[in-house]
């Protein structure tokens, strides 16, 4: 399915819930997405993206630390066979991207000054050219997840009803009702049709409390909890990135934020 092909069912969705101007102005908003689904099968996975495993990473690459503690692998996502369906979205080619973690439930007493929440010290996202990557093993001191491998799904992707996007919709003179009412009934159509999955990539992310504190960003991966991993009480975690250090293939300047039920 081609992006553009899939904007006329988004149309009529938004048409049939969201009434005046307000309806095509959020059908404008639409992105595409990916919604990432377990496998057992590897054979099934799209290229080599994967919750768990080891770190794939080009040589001489250190492993992510934070005060000495190394950072747990939580996924890798494999963006070349992505770039059809996001298009533009994916303005620069990072191969494959490691997104690690500081595990909040090892054994850290020496180290309670770090905050898991601000400090931007505790993720990390590394780009690898696929054609140089290597399997590195977690070293001692980080958790290690079973492999799991993903499928990526394209879906269109709409903003969360709790997103500050919504908030300059355009309901006309006579609603006096918060806009997330409306765009709720969207948000709940849209996950009767492409699923409620927490694992997702690109597109706009599916908020669990409020809107994410880093506004403007392009959103990169979500992901919800998994093996023996979580955030928080059965929370999510979000990995964004500023527009223009996505342009300049820049993902020191990622920031990872969670949300808890």
């Amino acid at each position: 399915m081609d992006f553009r092909e899939s904007l006329a069912e988004i149309e009529a969705l938004c048409a049939e819930h969201v009434p005046g101007a307000a309806g095509p102005q959020l059908a404008a908003m639409a992105l595409p997405g990916l919604m990432l689904d377990p496998v057992d099968d590897g054979h099934l996975a799209t290229g080599r993206c994967r919750l768990g495993g080891p770190a794939l990473l080009e040589p001489g690459t250190p492993w992510p630390e934070c005060d000495g503690i190394p950072l747990s692998l939580l996924a890798v996502l494999d963006t070349d066979p992505l770039a059809g369906w996001l298009g533009d979205r994916l303005p620069c080619r990072p191969g494959l991207l490691n997104f690690f973690y500081l595990d909040p439930d090892l054994d850290y007493d020496d180290y309670r000054h770090i905050d898991l929440f601000e400090d931007a010290r505790v993720w990390r996202v590394i780009p690898a050219d696929p054609a140089r990557a290597e399997s590195v093993a977690a070293p001692a001191g980080a958790r290690s997840f079973a492999a799991t491998p993903l499928r990526a799904s394209p879906i269109p992707t709409l903003p969360d009803q709790w997103d500050p996007a919504v908030d300059g919709l355009d309901f006309g003179p006579d609603r006096d009702l918060p806009p997330c009412l409306e765009v709720g009934e969207v948000c709940g159509a849209w996950t009767e049709r492409y699923g409620d999955g927490l694992h997702r990539a690109f597109g706009w992310p599916s908020l669990l409390q409020g809107p994410l504190q880093a506004e403007g960003h392009v959103h990169l991966l979500q992901i919800d909890g998994f093996d023996r991993w979580t955030f928080g009480d059965a929370g999510v975690l979000y990995y964004t990135i500023p527009e223009d250090a996505l342009r300049a293939g820049d993902f020191t300047r990622v920031v990872a934020e969670g949300q808890c039920c």
